[in-house]
């Protein structure tokens, strides 16, 4: 099969499943089929929401194509703690015998999607192991794996007409601040338990759960300003936060 071969026949799979898109999903689909090979068919890429995810399998067969030398992980133990099941795993992907690329995830029963419950472990590494090949490989999707526990695991539920239907747990916008508030933790490589105690002390509540919708939206505007201008001083100012109370005063 040839490379428009492909883009067609995973633009009309993709159609079939999801229904009509917009014209900017489809250029995507196009642009990602034709750069790193993702298949509808085999399950590569999901559109959730209006936007493309990249699946574990998509990663690995991407890895494979471009002669992957190793990937390796090892759990960060102080990060761990198994009497709640939060894990925190950090992988290696070798792309070549010189050059490799470090990719980190976490999971906890807060994070992960009720059907995958009592796996985080298995999530965490998952989630290790996409960031380092999304890295290694440039692709710039967050990978279906990565999405926190608010989000289905495959495709959105059809209502029949090819609209997907809204997530409930969403309707009231908490869920899509907590989903975003995740995933900028994630992308920026960022301690969550610190992040969590700075938002408390920036919506003045006890925890994150007591503020308003309003502080919290406010807080995760501010943060992302903050990451994407200068990771390394919001890394300082989180560890602050791991600091007696008298101490940071």
């Amino acid at each position: 099969m040839t490379e428009r071969d492909s883009v067609r026949a995973n633009v009309r799979l993709a159609r079939t499943i999801w229904g009509n898109f917009p014209k900017t999903s489809v250029y995507r689909l196009r642009k990602l089929t034709e750069e790193f090979g993702l298949s509808v068919a085999l399950g590569d890429i999901q559109l959730l929401g209006g936007c493309w995810y990249v699946t574990h399998g998509g990663l690995l067969r991407v890895a494979f194509r471009r002669r992957c030398c190793g990937i390796r992980t090892t759990a960060v133990n102080r990060l761990c703690d198994p009497t709640i099941n939060r894990w925190v795993f950090k992988a290696i992907v070798y792309k070549t015998g010189s050059c490799n690329f470090i990719g980190y995830g976490d999971a906890d029963p807060s994070n992960v999607s009720s059907i995958v419950r009592g796996a985080e472990m298995r999530v965490a590494e998952t989630r290790a192991v996409n960031r380092a090949l999304r890295k290694a490989y440039g692709i710039g999707l967050c990978s279906v794996e990565e999405l926190g526990s608010h989000q289905p695991l495959v495709g959105l539920t059809n209502n029949g007409h090819g609209v997907p239907q809204q997530n409930k747990s969403a309707s009231n916008g908490r869920a899509s601040l907590r989903d975003k508030l995740c995933l900028l933790i994630r992308n920026y490589e960022l301690d969550p338990s610190l992040v969590k105690r700075y938002a408390a002390d920036f919506c003045g509540t006890e925890t994150l759960r007591d503020a308003s919708r309003d502080l919290v939206e406010t807080f995760v505007s501010k943060i992302s300003e903050e990451a994407a201008n200068n990771r390394a001083a919001l890394v300082c100012k989180l560890n602050s936060y791991n600091q007696p109370e008298e101490v940071r005063s």
